[in-house]
């Protein structure tokens, strides 16, 4: 935009991000709702479908009733999760603003937006809430909404205190187009590993349940619980496993390129400086989290630690090791 000012986009970019940092949060609350009302749903759908069933084998008349109402008579037992879809209305919405505040920054920086720590976690978090968001037009993943949004509201609102800094010139070893590629593909690992991470919190939780329940069988047509709508903690780990193996191959070529960037920059692939080794240790995590769920011993709730691990490497790598530890990619943005 050219005679705008760039502090005013920024400004305007800041206002935006705070509004979807709300419309996320109402999402969050609408998605709890949905999981708090889950039980009871699932337990009203199948006794409409066990009622069905008495009268259909006891009474002669239903027996013959059209084909059609007996199809509408099943779809009425399915429950619907109006607060889910509330929720993913929202998210969406959220979404849209949180787009339009990361478009603005990158034109008041002139720049792609993901040079400093804000930016990072703006784009980050964009690319979390998108991932998630197309993943749900073929897999029914809503009951990871309020943990997806509960995340983006710590994340995008902590960053955006902690880590705003204003619009400023890009440091000379960031001039190159591999800002561009390796930063982007980082975030975009980075959003399939949240999810995986997400999948592996619920199959940890839905793995306790039906251990109880094996212990307990006759407790199974009573319990109340919203992981009665979730799948079992064999696809949960299943599904995990596919959204982490993509993610590792794009950690993968982050960490190429960055050895690549690294060589144009300072003249070497690799320097065991902080950032490159943390790269490096996520990358064995996952290798070793994807090594250990093909082989037989180590599925269920080790393989689901191991990617919660390996998420939480990741956090601590963007925060931590940023913050904390000093090297030649000290590109946080912060003073201090």
């Amino acid at each position: 935009m050219p005679g705008t000012d760039p502090l005013l986009l920024d400004e305007i970019s800041l206002l935006l991000v705070w509004t979807a940092v709300a419309i996320y949060v109402l999402a969050f609350f609408a998605y709890a709702i949905d999981l708090a009302r889950r039980s009871d749903l699932a337990l009203k759908a199948k006794d409409e479908v066990v009622a069905r069933e008495l009268v259909t084998a006891g009474g002669g008349g239903v027996i013959g009733g059209s084909a059609g109402s007996s199809a509408s008579g099943t779809a009425s037992a399915q429950p619907r999760y109006l607060w889910a879809r509330l929720g993913t209305v929202l998210t969406a919405l959220g979404f849209v603003f949180h787009l339009v505040a990361t478009v603005l920054r990158g034109v008041a920086a002139g720049r792609v937006p993901w040079s400093n720590m804000y930016e990072f976690a703006l784009t980050g978090l964009l690319l979390i809430i998108a991932v998630y968001l197309v993943v749900l037009t073929r897999f029914d993943l809503r009951f990871l909404g309020s943990l997806m949004t509960g995340l983006a509201v710590l994340l995008l609102g902590g960053a955006t205190l902690a880590f705003h800094v204003e619009v400023v010139p890009l440091a000379d070893p960031l001039k190159s187009v591999w800002l561009v590629v390796h930063v982007f593909v980082a975030s975009l690992a980075t959003a399939l590993f949240a999810l995986a991470f997400g999948l592996s919190v619920v199959q940890l939780i839905q793995t306790r349940r039906e251990r109880k329940l094996a212990e307990a069988p006759a407790d199974a047509a009573t319990t109340r619980s919203f992981l009665r709508t979730v799948p079992n903690a064999d696809a949960l780990e299943s599904l995990a496993y596919r959204f982490a193996i993509v993610g590792f191959i794009f950690w993968t070529f982050t960490l190429i390129a960055g050895s690549i960037w690294a060589n144009d920059a300072w003249g070497r692939f690799w320097g065991f400086d902080t950032k490159e080794v943390w790269t490096f240790v996520i990358w064995v995590l996952y290798a070793g989290y994807i090594h250990a769920r093909a082989t037989r011993g180590w599925r269920g709730t080790r393989s689901a630690w191991l990617s919660i691990i390996g998420f939480t490497a990741v956090l601590f790598n963007f925060t931590i090791v940023n913050v904390f530890f000093k090297g030649l990619h000290a590109y946080s943005g912060l003073t201090t």
